[in-house]
């Protein structure tokens, strides 16, 4: 019964009998493919180290790379670029200018002053908290002990809920410390450890810059950041600062909004009345910086990325190398075997078969290599975070896997179509 005799409905049954066929044969095919490739890392133990070396330097390099960045992106978000909860700051600055922009916004830019917060305070609506800073630094001291480089900022009372300092013991600066230009002053860790590690500090008087302030609070302790300790400073009201050090102090104005959505309406509101305050015409620039946590990342980022390019660069020259040295074991595997070639397709093996088999063992290689450098990194990216940072992404190891078996698959072409070509009578002529 040939095919014009059949019924229809055999006819189906049999297409997909053979597409059975087919994909069976595939996975045979790749399963064996995979196995001889496994074998041949374990045979030739040296030989399979030195052909992995550059998949396995590119792939580490590129995980730790990524994994330092990302440690340093949740340092950075938490530590430096941690500004408060939906909060921004007015300054004199935009903090993400840089190179000549600075020097030309340095100039033309007015310094922000008390009278701004003033105002601001008055006529933007909506805000959740609206607080103003300023600062200097020197030397602390109690009795006969002193401690250099303190930050001595002025703050107004609700500061407290707006940055990152938290009361521990005491109270913070009030409102009635602020009108009457009290001399209290709410101190950090650091003076605590260094002044009163045994008794109470509350109501001592230490002198901030050669000036007696009595302390009615201390912080609770927030640590270090990139070195730096953030424990090492005294709060006084802010006119107690203009009166004491600063006749018209520089600030800063911190703004908070209730939530993220909001946060965007208030900061178009503070650019607004900022503008029409400075008398800034419309076309130009504004005289002032607006800065949020975002810009302090983008700042980041910028920089990051230019370390990043300079890795992608590496990361190529080595997978580059690493290709290449897989190609040419690739290409020796296949004058070796090439007598087993002639047999194979004597027996019935299709070009694709032989071509399947090649790309295969080609890219398990590289895949090894990659895998040994995602461990390899593994190991390098826990002792960097002992001493430094480092966190290891799972976009890394997705990243570094795929760019291994892409190398494998790219380099083992040329090798795998120069089997799958040979000749059956030609490739049995090979001596075994």
């Amino acid at each position: 019964m040939n095919a014009l005799t059949q019924p229809q409905s055999a006819l189906p049954h049999k297409a997909k009998l053979r597409a059975s066929r087919k994909r069976s044969g595939f996975w045979v095919t790749s399963r064996e493919a995979f196995w001889i490739a496994l074998e041949t890392l374990r045979t030739h133990k040296l030989r399979s180290f030195l052909t992995l070396l550059g998949v396995v330097i590119a792939t580490t390099t590129l995980i730790v790379v990524m994994s330092i960045i990302n440690g340093m992106n949740l340092y950075i978000a938490n530590h430096i670029a941690n500004l408060g909860a939906n909060v921004f700051i007015l300054s004199r600055m935009n903090w993400a200018t840089s190179g000549e922009d600075w020097l030309k916004a340095q100039r033309r830019n007015k310094p922000i002053r008390i009278e701004d917060y003033d105002y601001l305070r008055e006529n933007v609506r909506g805000y959740k908290n609206i607080g103003a800073e300023s600062g200097t630094g020197g030397d602390v001291k109690y009795k006969s002990h002193i401690v250099h480089e303190v930050q001595v900022s002025g703050e107004t009372s609700n500061m407290i809920d707006i940055g990152q300092a938290k009361v521990e013991t005491g109270r913070y600066l009030n409102d009635t410390d602020y009108a009457h230009q009290s001399m209290v002053c709410f101190i950090g860790q650091d003076l605590v450890t260094e002044f009163f590690p045994t008794v109470d500090p509350i109501n001592k008087d230490i002198t901030v810059l050669g000036v007696p302030f009595r302390v009615i609070g201390v912080a609770a302790r927030i640590g270090s950041t990139l070195g730096y300790s953030q424990d090492k400073f005294v709060q006084i009201p802010l006119t107690t600062f203009r009166k004491v050090f600063r006749a018209r102090p520089e600030v800063d104005v911190d703004v908070q909004a209730w939530d993220g959505q909001q946060m965007m309406v208030l900061e178009d509101s503070v650019r607004a009345l900022m503008r029409a305050r400075h008398h800034v015409p419309y076309k130009e620039d504004d005289d002032f910086g607006l800065n949020a946590s975002e810009t302090l990342m983008g700042l980041w980022h910028q920089l990051t990325a230019s370390i990043f390019a300079v890795t992608v660069g590496v990361v190529a020259v080595f997978m580059v190398v690493g290709g290449i040295v897989i190609m040419n074991i690739m290409l020796a595997s296949v004058t070796e075997r090439t007598h087993e070639i002639g047999i194979r397709k004597s027996l019935g093996a299709r070009r694709r078969d032989i071509l399947m088999q090649f790309v295969i063992e080609a890219s398990v290689l590289a895949l090894a290599g990659g895998a040994a450098g995602v461990i390899i990194a593994f190991v390098v990216s826990k002792i960097v975070d002992i001493f430094f940072t480092s966190s290891v992404p799972l976009s890394a190891v997705l990243v570094g896997l795929f760019l291994s078996i892409a190398v494998g698959l790219f380099f083992g072409i040329y090798p795998a179509n120069k089997a799958a070509n040979l000749e059956p009578i030609e490739a049995l002529r090979t001596e075994a």
